[in-house]
């Protein structure tokens, strides 16, 4: 058996591989990279009976990965780099190769994989974490079940300038409710519900239109979409809604929240 673990900034990940085939899953907080990666350990051990014995290697990745230099309770430790845990995995997840992953956390990164190898095309610093920033500030929450919550009767109109409002003619392919400016409009009444749909919206577009990018660069009409991130429902909405402006397809594998853990695990197999 070997155990992945993905060390975030702010959530840890760890999976269990036997025979190539993902057979446990936890996630768990702590506030240092070496509480993260013992207590995620023991949790997986723990909460589904697994002796350490039967555990041949550990292997780590993430944020925190670096900040761990010895073998975890005796158990021989290595260290992925993150983008080949992304690229690994994705593959794995969706069962195909050469294809484009955009991966959502704190913030993005976006990675071609395939037979050519893996590699980092770009990202941005727009994530998770800028949602949850920005409603810390403008809600005022951090807290992701509220922020879902809100944004589930917020109206866009009340923050976001579309492109309705500043002209009755269509622009390209784009309707008048396509989203002109991000808090471009911002009106009085705007109400919390209001904000935390545009934060969602913004972060979810910017990611999107940059995803797009990617792969019509790489020629790819599908974009994978892993990640803690990929499980936001209102972003997936979002995404949706790129699709048919641009006609680039995205998916959203089963487990797509592991995926680094998932790629570190099988990296070693």
């Amino acid at each position: 058996m070997i155990i992945g673990i993905d060390i975030g900034s702010t959530t840890t990940k760890a999976v269990s591989i036997e025979d190539g085939k993902v057979t446990r899953k936890i996630k768990t907080k702590a506030l240092d990279a070496v509480t993260s990666a013992t207590g995620a350990l023991g949790k997986i051990v723990l909460e589904n009976g697994i002796q350490i014995n039967t555990i041949e290697k550990i292997v780590i990745t993430g944020a925190g990965a670096s900040k761990i230099n010895n073998d975890i309770f005796g158990i021989p430790t290595d260290r992925v780099n993150e983008i080949d845990a992304i690229g690994i995995g994705g593959m794995f997840l969706s069962g195909m190769r050469n294809i484009i992953i955009t991966n959502i956390g704190t913030g993005t990164v976006i990675i071609e994989a395939g037979d050519m190898g893996i590699y980092h095309f770009g990202g941005s610093g727009v994530g998770g974490g800028t949602i949850f920033g920005l409603a810390k500030k403008l809600i005022p929450t951090d807290e992701i079940r509220d922020i879902m919550e809100l944004a589930k009767t917020g109206k866009i109109s009340n923050v976001d300038l579309l492109l309705g409002d500043i002209t009755d003619a269509g622009l390209s392919f784009l309707s008048g409710e396509t989203t002109a400016s991000n808090f471009g409009k911002m009106l009085d009444i705007a109400a919390p519900n209001d904000i935390a749909l545009a934060i969602i919206n913004m972060v979810y577009q910017v990611i999107g239109v940059l995803s797009v990018f990617a792969a019509r660069a790489k020629g790819s009409e599908r974009v994978i979409v892993t990640g803690r991130g990929s499980n936001n429902v209102i972003g997936q909405r979002v995404l949706s809604e790129i699709t048919k402006m641009y006609g680039i397809d995205f998916f959203y594998p089963e487990s797509a929240e592991y995926t680094t853990a998932i790629g570190a695990g099988l990296s070693r197999t």
